[in-house]
């Protein structure tokens, strides 16, 4: 029985790719030209909606390290990029219409991969891979809900990521309101002056614009917004003080350095188990990224913060993965059901597209009765497995690739662009060791 493998975007591409070459059969579905989402123009596959741009080239950036491992796993999307880049600088930018033709013509001339153009509308029995991207259609979504439960979310309002190790620690400090329990949060407390300034700016920057398919979906009174929040600009323009008995509340919080409650503090509270990344609690944000990298950065203690993601609201259906999936990116509840790409809670062009390698390797390490492809989590790719896998993990947002998320070197190097050079060759170098015993 072949593999079904529904959708033909970055991540399906790649999974059916992985399989044939391990000559499994693959039946891809993909509901274009026949139905478009609301996103989607082109009729080819592996379609760039909203940019042209794989990122940054160099091994020492997280989208360069990620590229260079998916090069080294045979990824179609690299090679085919490669074959139709355009002038960037130091990113790999394609020619959108000519990189989908070429992923579409290597596709369809592979003869174990059977391209079905037919919209899928329930998870079919056997061995799956869904790869439907973050407009999943809304009766396969509803098939997914039946199985996923609570764990499938339509909509996403998240709040920034920061590194740990880009925080001032002289202005932060870690408790708890009250104390109570371990002293889980970083707090950045802030004096009277401090807040103004930054309520001030926060009211007046400029918010992104939505597209027109987010619009119709948020304005609809019953849309379910994931953790149920409100973007932190919209609070605070009901009022000055809205905040500070919100999100911002001083309450139960004591300044190490004054002794006294704070006007106002906002929280930032672990995002993995490692303690490398902290989110802003209660700062989901419609904002641009640049206004929120100008403003956020006005919190004492972020003056320097490191974005490895910025808030964002738009429609987004992916599902609570730690909370499901192994790190091979298939279903505890059943193990021949995989997900890849976005709907997965990756984050990008290229995190989509590595994520449908790893699920298309371990659908064929399964079929053929082989052990998993335990990829190292000092590799790009093995730490964005164990994100999306990691049950400590209780207020999942989606994640891009980035350096955060990578274990630390066990040598201290202050050069930032060495250490994350460091940190790229030691991931590829146990990348090449695993490519060995493959």
């Amino acid at each position: 029985m072949a593999v079904k493998v529904i959708g033909a975007g970055l991540a399906g591409c790649e999974a059916a790719w992985q399989l044939a070459k391990a000559g499994i059969e693959v039946e891809l579905y993909e509901m274009k030209p026949a139905k478009f989402s609301p996103a989607h123009k082109y009729a080819g596959f592996a379609e760039l909606v909203c940019s042209n741009s794989l990122k940054a080239e160099r091994i020492g950036s997280a989208a360069g390290m990620l590229k260079e491992e998916m090069r080294r796993l045979g990824s179609l999307v690299v090679e085919c990029a490669e074959k139709t880049r355009v002038s960037a600088g130091g990113a790999l930018a394609v020619d959108r219409e000519k990189f989908s033709d070429a992923v579409t013509e290597k596709i369809k001339g592979c003869p174990l991969i059977k391209v079905i153009g037919e919209e899928v509308t329930q998870i079919p029995d056997g061995d799956v891979i869904v790869a439907t991207g973050p407009l999943t259609s809304d009766p396969l979504a509803e098939s997914i809900r039946q199985l996923c439960g609570d764990y499938l979310y339509f909509h996403d309002a998240a709040a920034p990521i920061v590194t740990f190790e880009s925080l001032d620690k002289g202005k932060v400090f870690f408790a708890s309101r009250y104390d109570r329990g371990e002293a889980d949060y970083v707090n950045c407390p802030m004096d009277k002056d401090e807040y103004l300034r930054f309520y001030s700016e926060l009211i007046n920057a400029e918010s992104a614009p939505l597209h027109d398919f987010d619009k119709e979906h948020f304005a609809k009174d019953d849309f379910k917004v994931y953790e149920g929040c409100m973007p932190i600009e919209v609070l605070a323009k009901r009022g000055e003080d809205t905040m500070r008995f919100g999100p911002l509340k001083p309450v139960g919080l004591t300044d190490p350095r004054t002794g006294r409650r704070p006007y106002a503090a906002v929280q930032l509270r672990a995002e993995n188990s490692r303690g490398t990344l902290y989110n802003l609690v209660g700062f989901q944000t419609n904002l641009k990224f640049g206004e929120q990298k100008r403003v956020f950065s006005l919190i004492p203690g972020l003056e320097n913060a490191e974005f490895v993601r910025y808030g964002v609201m738009h429609r987004n259906t992916f599902i609570n993965s730690p909370k499901l999936l192994n790190r091979q990116f298939n279903m505890r509840s059943r193990e021949n059901l995989f997900f890849a790409g976005q709907i997965t809670g990756v984050e990008g062009y290229i995190e989509s597209a590595a994520s449908g390698i790893a699920a298309g390797l371990n659908m064929a390490k399964r079929l053929s009765g082989k052990e998993y492809v335990k990829l190292p989590e000092t590799t790009m790719l093995g730490a964005l497995s164990r994100y999306i896998s990691d049950p400590s993990v209780e207020k999942f947002q989606p994640m891009g690739c980035n350096m955060g998320i990578l274990p630390p070197l066990s040598e201290k190097i202050r050069d930032k662009k060495l250490r994350y050079e460091k940190i790229a060759e030691r991931g590829l170098k146990d990348l090449d060791k695993l490519i060995a015993e493959l």
